[in-house]
């Protein structure tokens, strides 16, 4: 097949190795934990042979052999010939490492250019038992010998003409000046009888004496076994020869040629029988979908709740003006019709959207492995809720702030080993990462059992760094002096590294999280540990939301910060340092009048009761006086774009039933562009 017949390909080959090279790369991290899963062994031996596979395919040399090498160094685990070590563990991630730079080369356009540099000789120093082999396999005589697809291929056509295939081991004499001299006499005293199928170590070791006293032959001869181990006795300073026969695995082989049969025909059958765990599974049919596509699906789906909206309000105006006229109830059918279709539609494509968060998570156990490894620390990393599901949008933006949160657990959180001791802990450390579905919110918490935050020392450091004044410092409480943690130049950390320690890293978080419409709280204890709660929206192109007036205009608070509305009246409003505030069930509550904090009014105007919506951040808790309550309702949010620009205490817009712009609130912009210093030490 040309290379313009393959090239068509290549997307679908990008996409596939990506998710081969994910899946080894979460699977040889637990097999660490789990040294004796051979049903993980397997699982990352065939991804490894379907990536060899489809590499060669596509005409990738580069990255098939690298492939090649870690299946060899793979197939010596799955039969218990090698044991998993850290450092097994570690040559296994540095090769995927570099068959994601080969595959990064691909998707460039470049192909698989590039060295594979040492990595392909610490395979081969693993294959030849000179790294990584537990002592049993250590000791003279004890080489590995293992055949990859095409040597047993060879043996087996052999075998088809009468052939024998056998496993030479041969040990020299110890103190014997000329290995590579006898190694060479064994290798032309031997092909008379038949063919070297394979040499372990290499013979180009042999040759240069990178062996300690052993090397082990695959020969295929039609002489017996006695014939061929007389034929090596005969040279000198030989110690000892055994010869034996080579069973091929039947089995494996069987299951090689199914998965290569796979790759090159795509059986359906074939796919079917090795995804189908139980018969009783329903088989689902997938195709892939630029992402783009699904991005103008929405829009329009937006567009049709928002044009749903507006049929069912002017069938509305219609029917208080004509009365119950026969047209205006098959308008109102139609309307309710459309109406159901509508929500059908637009909750199925909410449904493509919807990604499984484990495509964040999955990353992550590398990365904790990593940094654990480089601060000294063990830990152990438990995840829970991979299968929670949340929009697309959410998934790219909620990456960035995990990845700083789990570096921050890892650095300062988690202690060392001997500090844990100490302290009556464990020697290893947990850290825990959970998502899980709550009403109509994601929440995400990111919890290790280390050292906690002590909100003393946080104020020191903000004061010391001059973020905030000593006397700030002092009326601050114990929720508030946490959040210092968020303030750019801000680090708690004794020293510089590599991970943490220049003050840049928790404002980024909290920016990422706000941005979409997410709230992020913390719960520390010191000495126990620290948890961080993130909460996020389902999706952010539709949400739904609170619907208030204030000065003739609709506003939107978006549900998820709204706790609860309560009816005050003009003598339930107390003042505490120029403040006003409201006592809600024994707690102090700060009020402000929407229209002030939006620059519309001096003053809200005089009445006998006043709505008041609670707003609720992390712990912080806010009420604001609007004029009258519309109600909740699901609207589509839209940007202000680059025209207008950020706009303060506004998220964005939405277009109403009649037609007309509601302005949606951003609650954490109005809460800090308050300026009450009042409001925010009694909002604790």
């Amino acid at each position: 097949m040309s290379e313009l017949d393959m090239s068509q390909y290549l997307g679908i080959f990008l996409d596939e190795a990506g998710e081969q090279l994910q899946q080894l790369d979460e699977a040889i991290v637990k097999l660490e934990q789990t040294p004796d899963d051979l049903d993980l062994l397997n699982t990352i031996f065939r991804a490894a042979h379907t990536l060899k596979g489809s590499s060669a395919s596509m005409g990738f040399n580069r990255l098939a052999t690298l492939t090649h090498r870690m299946e060899s160094v793979l197939d010596l685990l799955r039969q218990g010939k090698l044991a998993v070590s850290r450092e097994i563990i570690d040559i296994l991630l540095a090769s995927l490492d570099k068959l994601r730079v080969l595959k990064d080369s691909i998707a460039a356009g470049n192909g698989d250019e590039g060295e594979l540099g040492d990595i392909v000789a610490r395979l081969e120093a693993v294959l030849a038992g000179e790294a990584g082999a537990s002592p049993r396999d250590k000791v003279p005589g004890s080489e590995t010998l293992t055949l990859d697809d095409i040597e047993q291929n060879v043996i087996r056509a052999a075998q088809v003409k009468g052939f024998q295939a056998y496993e030479i081991r041969v040990q020299l004499e110890e103190g014997c000046q000329m290995k590579a001299a006898r190694a060479y006499l064994v290798f032309n005293n031997l092909k008379e009888a038949g063919e070297v199928i394979k040499s372990v170590p290499h013979t180009q070791d042999l040759e240069a004496e990178k062996f300690e006293d052993t090397f082990t032959l695959a020969f295929v001869s039609r002489e017996d076994a006695d014939t061929l181990a007389n034929i090596v006795k005969s040279i000198s300073e030989i110690k000892n020869v055994t010869v034996r026969p080579i069973s091929l695995d039947e089995d494996r082989l069987v299951a090689a040629e199914v998965s290569a049969l796979e790759q090159e025909n795509g059986s359906l059958a074939a796919r079917a029988k090795a995804n189908s765990k139980a018969s009783e599974q329903r088989i689902t049919q997938t195709v892939r979908v630029d992402v783009q596509r699904l991005e103008n699906l929405m829009n329009l789906v937006g567009e049709l709740v928002i044009d749903r909206t507006r049929l069912a309000e002017v069938g509305n105006g219609l029917k208080a003006r004509l009365g119950n006229e026969e047209l205006l109830e098959t308008l109102e059918e139609v309307s309710l019709h459309i109406g159901r279709i509508t929500s059908d539609l637009q909750e199925e494509i909410m449904k493509a959207r919807m990604f499984p968060i484990d495509q964040v998570f999955n990353r992550f156990p590398r990365m904790v492995r990593d940094l654990a490894r480089k601060a000294g620390k063990e830990i152990d990393f438990i995840i829970e809720g991979r299968e929670t599901e949340l929009d697309r949008t959410v998934i790219e933006e909620i990456g960035d702030p995990l990845i700083h949160l789990l570096r921050n657990a890892i650095d300062h959180g988690i202690e060392a080993p001997e500090a844990r001791l100490k302290a009556g802990k464990p020697r290893h450390g947990t850290v825990r990462l959970r998502a899980f579905h709550q009403e109509n919110q994601i929440v995400i918490t990111v919890e290790d059992d280390g050292a906690g935050m002590d909100p003393e020392k946080i104020k020191a450091r903000a004061v010391a760094k001059g973020l905030i004044s000593r006397e700030a410092a002092a009326r601050l409480g114990h929720r508030e002096a946490l959040d210092l943690i968020f303030l750019p130049g801000l680090s708690t950390s004794e020293k510089v590294t590599d991970v943490s320690g220049r003050g840049v890293g928790m404002d980024i978080v909290r920016n990422h999280i706000e941005k979409i419409n997410g709230t992020i709280d913390i719960r520390t204890t010191p000495g126990k540990g620290t948890c961080f709660t993130i909460k996020l929206p389902l999706t952010l192109a539709i949400n739904r939301s609170l619907l208030v007036q204030v000065g003739g205009r609709v506003y939107a608070f978006p549900l998820a910060n709204v706790v609860e509305i309560i009816d005050i009246t003009p003598a339930d409003i107390q003042h505490v340092h120029r403040q006003q505030v409201v006592v809600v069930r024994g707690r102090v509550l700060p009020l402000i009048y929407l229209g002030q904090a939006l620059g519309l009014a001096r003053a809200m105007p005089a009445g006998e009761n006043y709505a008041v919506v609670i707003v609720g951040l992390a712990e912080k808790q806010i009420g604001f006086i609007v004029d009258n309550l519309i109600g909740e309702q699901e609207i589509v949010i839209k940007s202000l774009g680059n025209f207008i620009g950020k706009i303060p205490g506004i998220a964005g817009a939405t277009i109403m039933g009649d037609g007309s712009v509601a302005l949606i609130l951003d609650v954490r912009s109005l809460v800090d562009n308050l300026g009450v210093e009042a409001s925010r030490e009694l909002a604790s």
